[in-house]
């Protein structure tokens, strides 16, 4: 698929020629500071140098005094606590790692993880009964609850006190909760608003060290899981999310908890430092099989775990539900392929809107996410699931799939999400209704730019200006994730150094040369086809981002191509 390349805008001449100065580095390290917001010196020095103590004070955010107080009082009386989380990566963490932290020294406490088919996602009244039941008087909430009005009334109702700790977007309306803690709540004033659900749990246990005095440590140790949450979740790693990941990852590569050091085990990544990459395509996919594939309390008791071989038990399960769920993830797929290439009705749309009863709604969010990238338009995919159609959805760069469904509000039953992915239910009878009315509104609303993917580009680069010192400081611009990807730079005229030659599948293998630089090695994922003409002896336009290859502990610069133009 062509795609498009979009040059950033220079960034303000007179502010990145003033840091230029003040930090005596190349101009384009220079351009990606000043576009990512950092103006000055000191700017630069806290960007390059995170530190823990510049974390926020928990009690910022709003209603955190008076969670402490009541889990104070609790602990105090012996009540009973639940803590309660969603079951995918971000809440099994967040559970882990408060749970994980009260246990020490309070024994009535219990987790709970709801089951994503009998119970769905978010505050069940099957969880505040099995609370009820069991005589909890306490329950915290992790990752989810923000927009559970109706749930929360019940569990007053039933005597139960509720502290919600969650990173959504709440409604018009709060629920009574005891305690609501959401930066983004209209009237919290905590000044970093993009936390993972487990980094607002991290913050519960630092207002409850900060309170009773604890050594702060105490929270530190659970770093590495907060950043396989932010990670994962896909939160913005900037502000107080990039401390926490820079922290985390060095956690995670030094001396992570036993349930991740399992995980690390099973991977194939065991020579080289784990990156946010990493954490995604490598240990969140088996923390979230848990779920798909059977039950997510699964995933919060490896990564509880004390010893190592407990935590190696839980992870060799949780690696054979990963590979059943890769089994279904591929046969949904191929199945879903097949009944596009052979529609032209359905190759001609806007939008893709499939549904077979039979498909495993464990999976049918991975497989929304594959068509997305193949097809490059809004893609949902529907399934059958306790007599209801349950629907994942995945949108492209630029349009808001939220408000796509909004349109389409009154032939589902619910829905939620945001502006790029999201999940519905309807009834079956308006499964074919609803394929239509999605593709009118998404026809009239996207533009044909956005049904091409582009490549971002932050700067032009000439290959002569990479050197050991360029590289060593655009290390120092991690963790990349969200809002703060990994650069994506374009050198013009560039030629293939000697044959360039297929690998794997569909990859390219080259080495490339522009004018009087170093030659580099390229590898370039999918673009293969560009082979003849690179061997035809052309010079050519390449965009690409640089990383460090490490092949039989020999380490070069590599450029890992992601576009190639004559």
């Amino acid at each position: 698929m062509q795609k498009r390349w979009v040059l950033k805008s220079k960034t303000d001449v007179k502010i990145t020629n003033k840091l230029r100065e003040e930090l005596n580095i190349n101009a384009v390290l220079t351009e990606l500071l000043v576009s990512r917001g950092i103006g000055s010196f000191d700017e630069a020095k806290q960007f390059f140098r995170p530190q823990l103590s510049d974390l926020h004070d928990p009690f910022l955010m709003k209603d955190m005094e008076k969670a402490i107080s009541r889990i104070i009082q609790a602990i105090g009386n012996k009540e009973k606590i639940l803590i309660y989380g969603d079951y995918d990566v971000d809440g099994t963490t967040a559970v882990a790692v408060v749970y994980s932290f009260f246990r020490e020294f309070h024994s009535q406490l219990e987790f709970y993880i709801p089951d994503r088919y009998a119970e769905g996602y978010g505050i069940s009244t099957q969880g505040i009964d099995y609370a009820a039941a069991n005589g909890f008087t306490l329950i915290i909430a992790l990752d989810c609850g923000i927009k559970a009005i109706d749930k929360i009334e019940y569990a007053n109702s039933k005597g139960i006190d509720f502290i919600i700790g969650d990173h959504h977007l709440p409604g018009e309306e709060l629920p009574k909760a005891f305690a609501v803690l959401d930066p983004k709540r209209a009237d919290c004033d905590y000044p970093y608003k993009e936390l993972s659900g487990c980094g607002i749990g991290f913050k519960i246990i630092q207002a409850f060290i900060l309170t009773n005095g604890m050594d702060i440590n105490a929270c530190y140790q659970f770093l590495d899981l907060v950043a396989v949450s932010i990670a994962s979740d896909i939160v913005p790693i900037t502000g107080e999310n990039r401390i926490l990941s820079h922290f985390g990852l060095i956690k995670l590569n030094t001396n992570p908890c036993v349930g991740l050091k399992a995980l690390i085990d099973l991977s194939n990544n065991r020579t080289k430092t784990f990156t946010v990459n990493d954490i995604v395509f490598q240990i969140g996919p088996r923390i979230n099989a848990a779920g798909r594939i059977d039950h997510a309390k699964d995933a919060v008791k490896l990564l509880i775990s004390k010893s190592l071989q407990e935590a190696k038990d839980f992870s060799s399960s949780i690696d054979d539900q990963n590979n059943v769920r890769k089994d279904f993830d591929l046969k949904i797929t191929e199945e879903a392929l097949a009944l596009i290439e052979e529609n032209v009705v359905l190759k001609s749309r806007k939008s893709t809107v499939l549904y077979k009863a039979d498909w495993h709604k464990g999976v049918i969010g991975i497989v929304a996410s594959r068509l997305t990238e193949k097809y490059y338009r809004p893609t949902i995919i529907l399934t059958e699931t306790n007599g209801h159609i349950a629907g994942s959805c995945r949108s492209v760069i630029g349009f808001d799939l939220y408000e796509a469904l909004n349109e389409c509000a009154d032939l589902l039953e619910q829905f939620g999400g945001h502006k790029y992915a999201a999940g519905l239910t309807m009834s079956l009878d308006n499964v074919s209704l609803f394929q239509d009315r999605f593709e009118e509104v998404v026809a009239r609303r996207i533009s044909p730019e956005m049904l091409t993917q582009e490549i971002l580009i932050d700067a032009k680069l000439h290959l002569k200006d990479i050197d050991a010192k360029f590289f060593r400081i655009l290390q120092q611009f991690e963790p990349f994730g969200p809002q703060n990807e990994a650069p994506i730079f374009l050198s013009k005229k560039v030629s293939a150094v000697g044959p360039a030659f297929p690998v794997g599948t569909n990859h390219l293998k080259m080495t490339v040369v522009q004018e009087d630089s170093a030659s580099f090695d390229c590898i370039g994922f999918g673009l293969a086809e560009h082979i003849s003409l690179i061997n035809s002896g052309q010079s050519f336009d390449i965009c690409y981002s640089i990383e460090e290859n490490v092949w039989r502990n020999k380490r070069n610069l590599q450029l890992n191509i992601k576009g190639i133009r004559y």
